[in-house]
């Protein structure tokens, strides 16, 4: 179907100029302008940034303070039900540059800029409503029933701890424990805060830019096959030589032996 319905569509000898400048004119989205205005009613001060796109998405930045209690008011004030996921993400741009990318990507590179090791590391860019720190926690809820969705993001300040989700969305447990292993943000109230995928004696959270992923450094990632030389005609020829010659003598003991 056309991305035009019949009401939508110029009709024969109109000048489609008025179409195509209301398409590139950005839409309103009074949907998502509402749930907006009801969370910064609820919220206050604690609503630090937000960005709607419309049609797509709502992004929201709250206080690490009001974390928990933004989830509270979704679920139950907003009919907010569905728990998606929760994440975290390091906004440091790598120390390493590009140096843990694969040899493709270190190619290109190196081509577009011979001196790409010595350029200045890049500032800090937090995305979508903005941000303060390093470190920010997300997360993504839905209202199956109304199809709506809100994307809720805070800055995770430098005690690296922000309250837990479990007694709103059960669902957060083993997504708050992962962010907790990778990135080391601690969830407040989590009943129980343990590894998933390393063994309970690793150091360190290997999700963080300035972790030195060493596996890399010996061999970089997509490990490349290692493929050995085959050898040239005359070392070929010089093994043959050997083994006919070994080959060759339990025979002529074996007819010495019968000559006996």
């Amino acid at each position: 179907m056309s991305p035009l319905s019949s009401t939508d569509a110029p009709t024969q000898g109109e000048d489609s100029t008025e179409t195509e400048d209301t398409d590139a004119t950005p839409a309103s989205d009074a949907v998502r302008e509402a749930m907006l205005e009801q969370l910064t009613g609820e919220l206050g001060d604690a609503l630090v940034g937000h960005h709607i796109e419309p049609g797509i998405d709502l992004t929201v930045r709250v206080t690490a303070a009001a974390w928990a209690e933004t989830a509270a008011f979704l679920r139950t004030g907003m009919g907010f039900g569905y728990f998606n996921f929760l994440s975290a993400i390091d906004w440091l741009p790598s120390p390493f540059g590009r140096d843990m990318d694969s040899q493709v990507d270190l190619t290109l590179e190196q081509d577009e800029d011979a001196d790409a090791g010595d350029a200045d590391i890049e500032p800090m860019e937090q995305g979508l409503a903005g941000g303060d720190t390093r470190f920010q926690v997300l997360a993504r809820v839905n209202d199956i029933v109304d199809h709506r969705g809100v994307t809720l993001k805070a800055d995770v300040p430098d005690d690296m701890t922000v309250p837990s989700w479990v007694e709103v969305y059960r669902g957060a447990n083993w997504h708050e424990r992962e962010a907790w292993e990778m990135f080391g943000i601690t969830f407040a109230g989590h009943p129980g805060l343990r590894h998933i995928y390393l063994p309970g004696e690793f150091e360190g959270n290997p999700m963080r830019k300035d972790y030195p992923l060493l596996a890399r450094r010996v061999k970089p990632w997509p490990g490349i096959v290692d493929v050995e030389a085959m050898p040239d005609d005359a070392d070929a020829g010089g093994d043959n030589e050997d083994a006919s010659t070994t080959s060759a003598d339990p025979a002529d003991a074996g007819e010495s032996t019968d000559a006996s």
